[in-house]
């Protein structure tokens, strides 16, 4: 059965994310994702206020850029929003977007190579284990938490180029694609994908979600244009739905057959009513799916 989540865009001031996350709990939406892009919104911060504002959905945070935490800080964060909630925080980590990350100073000269040591530092530590790593990013030593999950924490990885597709699927337990992935673009990633799993020796389930950029009401189909021009995205083809629930529950079907686990609406950043979009995805487009 497919998933079907929405976004909190962090163009919101945080103190809407209560009533979002109110209503995506009541509703019955299956997860409430949130951003962390610079310099609106922390992940973690925000996650856990979600978190603790309802009681059944699932909080996705897509995603913590690892150039801005030390290892050990992510796994500290991961394992205290699991045991806290257990099974209802979603992790994703990836490179961030590079132009924040140089305003910070926090660029890597190979953000490959900082999310693949990341990336295995963090799963093990959340595994309970013990590390002492002399990497050229991650360096720990003789580092273990003292709390650590209680039960499996999957690590999704968000990932667009072909390089960070396969790292995924050698690395991660799931992969998070953008709003700018067409039908085609997630068939193509469960291939890189699969490539990395089958280069690494892995077997196991690999969660693919993807975000869709969706408008609904009277202006969809404006709202929508403008936001795909404003992306640099108004040529590509695929990415986007306008229309009512029947519409956007096909685009939702096109992304499942296509490889997809969970589709996640995304609104545009001027959606007029937050609380209205996620009722949408929940109560309108969420039966047409099942």
């Amino acid at each position: 059965m497919t998933g079907l989540g929405a976004v909190f865009r962090p163009q919101l001031p945080p103190e809407r994310l209560r009533a979002v996350a109110r209503v995506a709990d009541e509703s019955g939406l299956d997860e409430l994702w949130l951003w962390e892009d610079c310099f609106l919104e922390g992940g973690v911060s925000t996650a856990a206020a979600a978190l603790a504002w309802t009681e059944r959905v699932r909080v996705g945070i897509g995603l913590l850029p690892v150039p801005l935490r030390n290892v050990a800080v992510t796994a500290m964060e991961a394992a205290s929003l699991e045991r806290m909630f257990p099974g209802r925080a979603v992790l994703t980590v990836g490179h961030g977007v590079q132009d924040w990350m140089g305003q910070v100073g926090a660029r890597a000269a190979s953000p490959l190579g900082l999310l693949g040591e990341h990336l295995d530092a963090l799963r093990a530590l959340l595994r309970g284990e013990r590390l002492s790593v002399s990497g050229r990013y991650v360096r720990l030593d003789d580092v273990a938490l003292d709390w650590p999950p209680q039960r499996p924490v999957d690590v999704l990885a968000g990932a667009t180029g072909p390089r960070t597709l396969r790292l995924s699927g050698e690395k991660a337990d799931g992969t998070l694609l953008t709003s700018a992935t067409s039908a085609d673009g997630v068939r193509r990633a469960r291939e890189l994908i699969e490539e990395g799993r089958r280069a690494a020796g892995r077997t196991g389930p690999h969660r693919i979600v993807v975000y869709l950029l969706t408008a609904t009401g009277a202006d969809a189909e404006s709202r929508l244009r403008a936001e795909l021009a404003a992306e640099g995205l108004a040529a590509v083809p695929g990415p986007g739905v306008a229309g009512d629930a029947g519409t956007v529950a096909e685009a939702v079907r096109r992304l499942a057959e296509a490889g997809a686990d969970t589709v996640v609406l995304q609104p545009t950043a001027d959606e007029p009513d937050p609380e209205g979009f996620i009722r949408f995805a929940a109560e309108q487009v969420a039966p047409l799916i099942r």
